[in-house]
């Protein structure tokens, strides 16, 4: 691995593109995947020539500097060309991807003033020209051919028109470049949202850059990031800015194929997604699940092992989760405890792990140095066991508002429950909710105000300049520099960020009392009968929860059924589940008499993105809420 300083710190993006090209010139940046599984890589200074090349043919068509230009499109080498070729025109993309629906074409193209938009293909292009939008007077094709009625221009002849204007002198680009101020927008991402229409969010080429310039560990510049989440949302997209300033090529995949591109490429690293692991992990266990009583026996014996050997180094680094404060004595006991620990199963672990634990880890492909995972709540027991078994998964948390990351753990600070530390530069603070009464800092109390929950409030250089033509909900969320995230947390005593939930989430009973649904939800995604589940019960006596069945776990289980309706009449699996909520939400478990899930009932279809989900697989709940509405109102008939 390479020392942080190494990496490109630019002033703004279009230096980021320029100075890759100048340093790392003929070096693979991106790859992409043919239909025989075979990557094609395009170099530094070549994409930075096409990039350049789009520039001054927009110039030329007539975009202005600091334009917002349209940008549809899914996970492709053309789409970060397009994204060169804005940035290097001195414009800022609008981006979003190719299931936008046309409710949100018709809103967020016409809101964001764009004249020129680039689309991905045909299917695209008649989807954006049937919502006749006035305003738009450049549809710009990245793949295929354009239709025979009407003007289109192609990706592939900008490109060629600017290579030639650029080859007769013109040089309008670099003028432009020169002129990009870190406060000018780099993109106006209109948030999928879980509530409400979207928002455009403004972050500014000073927002980006500090998010590379603050990067907390190292990067390898010959490493190999694969790339599976939408390109579009400031999640990924940080993480290309991040792989381009340190030389690392980007590999795109999808679901459908990352299974055998993790083989294929062998990454160092990427940017995923809880539901990615949570996946894997069921999966693992299926395979348990079916080998033979020797194999399923090695394979509880080395995961045990590591479990106490892992838990007890990261005691001894102070990285096991500390919400309270432990005293001397409880401390002590803990020492004590570990310490046997890494006594009696070391030496077995050193044995197993050859044998089970270092194929479990070569189906990332074997060389795999970690993961941020971000964009929703890991669930602790998927957690734990991936970095239990040497998959080290760094999580992260931040919001698209501020570019988006504001602490993510790091391979020196991984404590296991928290999102780690916060980022260089960010100021924090955790804000009671019925007061406003600031908990964290706090010189006056325990621990200066750690361990205490509410809200949490954000300042820093990352943080967005407000929702575009929005000053109304700018002002709801930004303050004197400090941006309310919506989401509550704590300061640990390990001095990470733990989340806890959203505050516009928090369920209130008709008794008064306040329920957080993710942890009761991440607790019942451990059951492998339950696919995906939201918890519901504002204004009622008690919770209850929607249930989407893995289908796959009933049927293993003997219970053969081909949906939920199905399911749901079977009284087999009825009890089941019945067992499972029990089991999984009790005091043995932590929970509360009113957290206790007291109603269920199974839905027809898992959430999907773009409906039920967002693009980052957060659950829209109200949506799921509307949809469901009768569902839900007969639990508590």
């Amino acid at each position: 691995m390479t020392a942080p300083d190494s990496r490109i710190k630019p002033e703004n993006l279009a230096g980021l593109y320029r100075e890759a090209s100048a340093r790392f010139g003929s070096q693979p940046a991106f790859a992409t995947r043919s239909n025989d599984g075979v990557f094609h890589p395009i170099s530094f200074e070549e994409i930075y020539r096409q990039g350049l090349a789009l520039a001054t043919a927009l110039i030329d068509l007539g975009m202005k500097a600091r334009e917002h230009v349209g940008l549809l499109s899914d996970n492709r080498l053309e789409w970060i060309i397009c994204d060169y070729g804005v940035i290097l025109a001195g414009g800022a993309d609008v981006p979003r991807g190719s299931d936008v629906t046309d409710a949100d074409i018709k809103y967020i193209l016409t809101h964001a003033d764009t004249r020129v938009v680039f689309v991905e293909n045909p299917t695209l292009l008649a989807k954006v020209q049937q919502c006749h939008l006035p305003d738009v007077r450049h549809l710009i094709l990245m793949d295929g051919n354009p239709p025979a009625t009407g003007y289109v221009r192609t990706l592939a002849s900008m490109i060629a028109r600017g290579q030639a204007l650029r080859d007769a002198g013109d040089r309008r680009a670099e003028e432009r470049i020169a002129a990009i101020e870190p406060s000018d927008l780099f993109t106006l991402i209109y948030t999928s949202g879980t509530t409400g229409i979207p928002k455009g969010v403004q972050l500014t080429h000073a927002n980006m850059v500090s998010q590379i310039r603050n990067l907390p560990f190292p990067i390898a510049p010959h490493g190999r990031n694969l790339s599976i989440l939408p390109v579009w949302h400031s999640y990924e997209r940080v993480f290309e800015m991040i792989s381009i300033s340190a030389g690392m090529c980007t590999y795109y995949t999808s679901i459908r194929t990352i299974g055998e591109d993790l083989k294929t490429v062998k990454p160092t690293f990427m940017a995923s997604a809880p539901r990615l692991w949570e996946n894997l992990y069921l999966k693992i266990y299926a395979s348990v699940a079916t080998s033979s009583p020797v194999k399923r026996k090695l394979f509880a014996l080395a995961y045990d092992c590591a479990r106490r050997v892992k838990r007890a180094q990261q005691f001894l680094v102070g990285q096991e989760l500390d919400t309270r404060g432990r005293g001397p004595v409880e401390s002590l006991r803990l020492l004590i405890r570990h310490l046997l620990n890494l006594a009696i199963f070391t030496i077995p672990l050193k044995v197993l792990d050859p044998l089970v634990l270092k194929k479990l880890r070569a189906v990332v492909g074997g060389e795999f140095l970690g993961t941020i995972s971000g964009g929703g709540a890991l669930q602790p027991h998927v957690d734990e066991f991936f970095n239990f078994i040497g998959i080290p998964v760094l999580e992260g948390y931040g919001l698209t508002e501020t570019a988006p990351v504001l602490a993510v753990r790091t391979w020196d600070n991984l404590v296991i429950g928290t999102v780690g530390p916060l980022y260089a530069e960010t100021e924090l603070r955790i804000v009671e909710l019925e007061t406003g009464c600031v908990l964290y800092p706090d010189a006056h109390t325990h621990g200066k105000g750690r361990g205490k929950r509410g809200e949490i409030h954000v300042r820093g250089p990352q943080v967005m300049r407000g929702y575009y033509k929005d000053p109304g909900a700018t002002a709801k969320v930004l303050k004197d520099g400090w941006l309310n995230t919506g989401d509550i947390g704590m300061i640990t005593f390990n001095d990470c960020l733990k989340i806890l939930g959203r505050s516009k989430d928090t369920i209130v009973l008709l008794s008064g009392e306040n329920v957080e649904p993710v942890p009761i939800e991440s607790r019942l995604g451990q059951s492998s009968f339950i696919d995906q589940c939201m918890v519901v019960g504002q204004d009622q006596k008690f919770l209850g929860v929607l249930i989407v069945p893995a289908l796959d776990a009933f049927r293993t289980a003997g219970i053969n059924v081909d949906s939920a309706s199905e399911l749901h009449t079977h009284s087999v699996a009825r009890s089941m589940i019945d067992g499972e909520i029990r089991r999984l939400i009790s005091a043995e478990t932590g929970f509360k008499t009113f957290e206790r899930i007291v109603a269920w009932r199974f839905l027809p279809k898992p959430f999907e993105i773009g409906d039920e989900m967002t693009a980052t697989l957060k659950i829209r709940r109200h949506v799921i809420s509307a949809k469901y509405a009768e569902t839900i109102a007969g639990m508590y008939r």
